[in-house]
Order: C-alpha cells, then structure tokens, then sequence
C-alpha cells in the first residue's frame, strides 16, 4: 500500500494551491528492514548451533585426549595424595591416576581444589575428575559420573593419646567440639550425630586444630589416620578411637562422562596384573582394596 500526503502551500500573491504528492514507501522499508533483522539472527543461530553440536558431540574421554592432560582434582590427605620434598604430588591415588592417564595417552596435571565446591570444579571443567579418597555418598553419586568401589574406609574420632580412654563410645563424644573438612563424609557424620563442629579447608587441618587444642577432636578418614596419627607420625600425640560407620572410595567425573567406565577397565586390569596392589603395598594401603 502506498501512503499519499497532500501538502497545501498559501502563497502570499495569490490563492496558488499547489499540490505535492509525496510517495512513502514506509512499509516496503520497513519489510526490507525487517528481512535484514531476520537474516542477522539466522546467521547468529547457525553460527551458536554450530559451536554446540561440536562440543555435544565430543566424549569426555575425547576431550580429555584432544587436550593431552587428565586433570585431577586433589587434597592434601596422605596417604592418598600429598607432596613430596619436591613438591611433586605422590601418594596411592596420585600414583594411580598417573598410571591410568598413561594408558589413555595423555599427563595427569594435580591441581588442589576446595573440596566443598568439587562438583563446581568438575562441571566448569577446570578439573576432570576428583580422584582423592571421595567417599561414595548420595550427594556424590547423584552428581557425578563415578567408578567403581576401589578401598574401603571409615570415619574415625581423632582424640589427644592421653584422653583416649574417656572416648570409646558415641555417647561419649557428644559434649566434644569437633573440626571437619568442609563437604566431607566427616561433615556428614557430625551433622548426623549432631555434634558440635567446625568446617576447615582440609582433613590435615582438622588434625592440626586438635594437636594445637583449638578443638576437641576430628573426625577423618580411616587410612589417612592409620599414615598421619599415633606412633611414628607428625601426630604421635593424637590416636583414633570410634569408628562411626563403613564406606568405599570411588572416583568422580563429570556428569554422564565415559571416562568412568575407561577407568573401570584400568582398575580390574590393574588388579589382574598386580599393580595395583603392589602400589597399595607402597602407601600401606593393601588391606583397604576392595576385592
């Protein structure tokens, strides 16, 4: 449709009318303008759906390959992982991981996390996997893609040595303030028993809270108290007492990730051929490897 205006002009010498016939092509612009507009968006669409698919497409395995690192998720907590005089990351899951990133071709690259946000760590992709005695809990399974059992654990009661009598039981740790690693199975246990605690970075600093008296006790892993309290270790003044419960370690990856079942493959070929347990044997670990 084409807009017609009529413009009347009274000129000062006469009664001249005069008539002027401006032809807008408002909607013709407007549709043209529009047609661009669509254009635009598709080319960004395709573009977007593009990059998606691609990324879709690609296994976990593919990209962990493609990158040439298997970046492992870790805490200090021998005798699983820890630091070497080097500061080289070593320990039974370290060296494991090691190994199984070898199979697949590519390095295992250690990066500490803050094992509260470990699920955050492994869906923004700044780690591949968590690999570092993660017991095999609701909030875990439930969110990860995870491999088999591979060690058994518990959790403990950390206590001074000269106290250890009065806390056999757990009725009788109850009135005891306790420090936890935050996001941990130990969390899990005092929130449980609702005991009175404090959340700390990491299961080596909930040992160190005791030793300095800031705290009461701990609750840790099983085989990091066998390698880190009593005699012969940094803690020769603290010992465990109550074991609260009976749990298995497993590895996580993200969410659907094929790499979990690659892992599996490594673990039972690992235990047919021995190396497993023989760098169980190195860390004295062995009688927690599950069968």
């Amino acid at each position: 449709m084409i807009n017609c205006y009529y413009v009347i002009v009274l000129r000062p010498e006469g009664a001249g009318i005069y008539l002027f016939n401006y032809i807008q092509e408002e909607i013709i612009m407007k549709k043209l303008v529009a047609l661009v507009l669509v254009a635009v968006m598709g080319l960004s669409m395709v573009g977007c759906g593009k990059k998606d698919s691609s990324n879709d497409s690609k296994s976990d395995l593919e990209y962990v390959k493609e990158k040439g690192t298997l970046v492992v998720g870790v805490t200090d907590f021998a005798p699983m992982d820890y630091k070497d005089d080097s500061g080289n990351w070593i320990g039974f899951d370290a060296d494991m991981a090691s190994a199984f990133a070898e199979s697949i071709g590519v390095k295992a690259e250690f990066v500490e996390i803050d094992w509260d946000n470990k699920i955050m760590e492994l869906d923004g992709k700044t780690i591949d996997c968590v690999w570092n005695g993660m017991t095999l809990i609701d909030e875990v399974t439930s969110s990860m893609a995870c491999s088999d059992a591979y060690c058994n654990n518990a959790q403990v009661v950390i206590v001074p040595q000269d106290k250890a009598d009065q806390y056999q039981t757990v009725d009788s740790i109850k009135e005891l303030t306790f420090a936890v690693e935050a996001g941990s199975a130990g969390e899990g246990q005092a929130k449980e028993l609702g005991l009175n605690y404090t959340a700390v970075k990491a299961q080596s600093d909930a040992l160190m809270e005791v030793a300095a008296g800031t705290s009461d006790a701990a609750i840790i892993d099983s085989l990091m108290a066998a390698a880190m309290v009593g005699e012969g270790t940094g803690y020769a003044n603290l010992t465990y007492t109550v074991g609260l419960n009976s749990e298995e370690y497993g590895v996580g990856f993200r969410k659907d990730s094929d790499l979990a079942a690659e892992l599996n493959k490594f673990f039972k070929d690992s235990k047919a051929d021995g190396s497993m347990e023989k760098c169980a044997e190195k860390y004295k670990v062995q009688a927690a490897l599950t069968k």
